[in-house]
């Protein structure tokens, strides 16, 4: 308590039920497809969308745009797609929602990140093993602690390992603090094993452990932190659309062999 408040810490409470599903927002919906692949970029969606032919099967609905989730055939298997909003709290939420409009039971997510440590990450994707919970979204979902566990990274590991891409596993820092992600911070992440700083796992992950999901992440590095003055490297740039359009296809690799 901290003037007779409780603090975010104390939010999670599975004894009683929520006043708001997203069954009340949708109402009960058919299982469309099983596996679902979520992006952040609008590079990639506007390139699966002409590179394959994609059905709308489903919206998000949001006050800043609806957001359509797609479903298309790779090789002889169906999947989906949708582009999500940023950070825990948006694409947390997103991920309840597309559960309930597609039934989809396992989401792969991939994106960029920055890096703590340039000698771990160089040259290699990387696998999140446990994501630091600096976010509100999480607590809601599962009990406070520090850390959450990414709970199929040997899983997507040991898939990268069959396509025989490089990647490096460690602990990721989630934050909503994009702008206040301070040296101080940094460094107390990295002592702890952290080596790079994203804005998603930590609630995803949560997400997906309190309604019963399966996720999959990987990630490759943006920018770099651990420098006398950040480094930008590839995030925001040309490089950083063909690290976005390559890794959708890993994405659906991963797929394919995680398909019954």
């Amino acid at each position: 308590m901290i003037g007779g408040i409780s603090v975010i810490i104390d939010a999670f409470d599975n004894r009683t039920d929520a006043i708001i599903s997203p069954e009340l927002v949708y109402g009960s919906q058919n299982k469309l497809c099983d596996i679902c692949i979520i992006t952040f970029s609008k590079t990639v969606q506007e390139s699966i969308l002409k590179r394959f032919d994609c059905t709308q099967i489903a919206a998000i609905i949001s006050v800043n745009g609806d957001i359509p989730i797609y479903k298309f055939v790779y090789g002889d298997k169906e999947f989906s797609f949708y582009m999500s909003l940023v950070s825990s709290t948006c694409a947390g939420t997103c991920i309840e929602e597309a559960r309930c409009l597609v039934g989809a039971t396992k989401y792969i997510l991939f994106g960029s990140c920055g890096t703590l440590s340039n000698e771990i990450t160089a040259g290699k994707l990387i696998v999140p093993t446990h994501a630091y919970r600096d976010e509100g979204f999480s607590y809601h979902y599962v009990v406070a602690d520090d850390y959450i566990e990414i709970k199929n990274a040997s899983v997507v590991a040991e898939i990268l390992n069959d396509l025989g891409l490089p990647y490096s596993m460690g602990k990721t820092w989630t934050t909503d603090g994009i702008y206040r992600e301070t040296r101080g911070n940094m460094e107390k992440r990295k002592s702890e094993g952290c080596i790079a700083v994203e804005m998603e796992c930590a609630g995803l992950q949560a997400v997906c452990d309190f309604i019963g999901l399966d996720f999959y992440a990987f990630l490759f590095s943006g920018d770099m932190l651990d420098l006398p003055v950040w480094d930008q490297r590839i995030l925001g740039m040309d490089e950083e659309t063909n690290h976005q359009l390559s890794s959708f296809y890993i994405a659906l690799e991963l797929a394919q062999r995680l398909c019954p």
